[in-house]
């Protein structure tokens, strides 16, 4: 398979995707999942635990998203092993981190924030890669240049996170400004592409009384402005150029998320500038001064074959499928929201 056509297949599919999640995803429908039965009261009802679309699409976009590093580095012909261990670790740091940042900046301890999650794992991937890198190859040969898996990381982390908006836009949170609010250009552009939200569990009915108004579609461009950046990046890394890629997906997602919270009307913190939006401005200029410590390594083109034959083995497969469930179990479980449950018999079916 060629590199255009890997990345054209890719588009069309994330297009489709994409298409139904703004028709469908805003209403009330699409934002619980499941319930999980908890407790049984006396009134015979049971207390459920709400398991959320949000969660689903935020397990998908991540796997997708190392599904997409693991092709990248396979193609270049990238150690395995080191790639998993890098991954490992930073994972091991970011999930966490997307509460932890959440509580520091916002005061809720029952919200993430991937915004905080990628700042922290922008700051910490390259000396992890080292890090790993050097242990690894202390007990066996491990290839693990820092450019190239810095760059796939970057490529990765856009596609995960534009992907991973269809989850905002099911739970009605990361909402824009209400049209009404916007100059009359700005209205006459977003309002045949609106969001409108329904449902009393939605972010935007419960936090800003928004439901049933026009809104700035910002979850629904983000989604666009950043899978158009992964398919782009990966485009640039299968050409070699590693330090270009890294600068477009982050110099990119990183500027529309300072541009994109002017357009928002969710709590962002207490300041007039967001720290989200501080910690963005210094990613950028942070992986300047890495692209300038960490020059491309001058070795051949990478090939989209090989990186696809590395994903199709049954280590991966399963491996993917358990970093899937184990994400769902984080993200996928409501702490804001619960719910109530009966179970009767359908007489007529016995």
């Amino acid at each position: 398979m060629s590199d255009r056509l890997f990345l054209l297949i890719i588009t069309c599919v994330l297009g489709l995707v994409l298409g139904l999640g703004f028709r469908y995803l805003p209403g009330e429908r699409w934002q619980m999942l499941a319930v999980i039965p908890k407790i049984k009261g006396k009134d015979e009802q049971w207390q459920g635990t709400n398991l959320t679309y949000y969660g689903l699409f935020l397990a998908t976009s991540q796997t997708l998203a190392i599904a997409l590093l693991l092709i990248l580095l396979g193609a270049d012909g990238i150690s395995l092993t080191g790639t998993l261990a890098a991954t490992a670790i930073i994972l091991a740091v970011c999930i966490p981190a997307s509460r932890i940042v959440a509580i520091l900046v916002e005061r809720k301890r029952h919200s993430f924030t991937i915004g905080g999650a990628s700042f922290v794992g922008i700051l910490l991937a390259p000396w992890f890669i080292l890090l790993t890198s050097a242990v690894l190859n202390s007990f066996f040969p491990c290839r693990l240049p820092t450019m190239p898996v810095m760059a796939a990381m970057a490529i990765a982390y856009t596609l995960g996170e534009g992907l991973g908006r269809l989850g905002c836009i099911s739970f009605g949170c990361c909402y824009g400004k209400p049209l009404r609010d916007c100059s009359q250009l700005m209205q006459r552009i977003f309002s045949p592409v609106a969001l409108i939200f329904h449902g009393a569990t939605k972010k935007a009915l419960y936090e800003g009384k928004l439901g049933g108004q026009p809104l700035v579609p910002i979850q629904a461009i983000t989604c666009i402005f950043f899978c158009l950046t992964a398919i782009e990046g990966s485009f640039l890394f299968l050409q070699g150029h590693y330090s270009l890629a890294l600068t477009l997906s982050i110099g990119i997602s990183q500027i529309w998320r300072i541009l994109s919270e002017t357009l928002r009307a969710d709590f962002r913190g207490f300041s007039t500038i967001s720290a989200y939006q501080k910690m963005a401005g210094l990613s950028v200029l942070y992986v300047m001064g890495i692209i300038a410590f960490f020059p491309d390594p001058q070795i051949a083109l990478p090939g989209i074959g090989q990186g696809l034959a590395l994903l199709w083995q049954p280590g991966i497969i399963l491996g993917l499928q358990g970093f899937w469930l184990l994400a769902f179990m984080v993200f996928g479980r409501s702490t804001v929201t619960t719910s109530t449950v009966s179970f009767r018999l359908i007489h007529e079916h016995i």
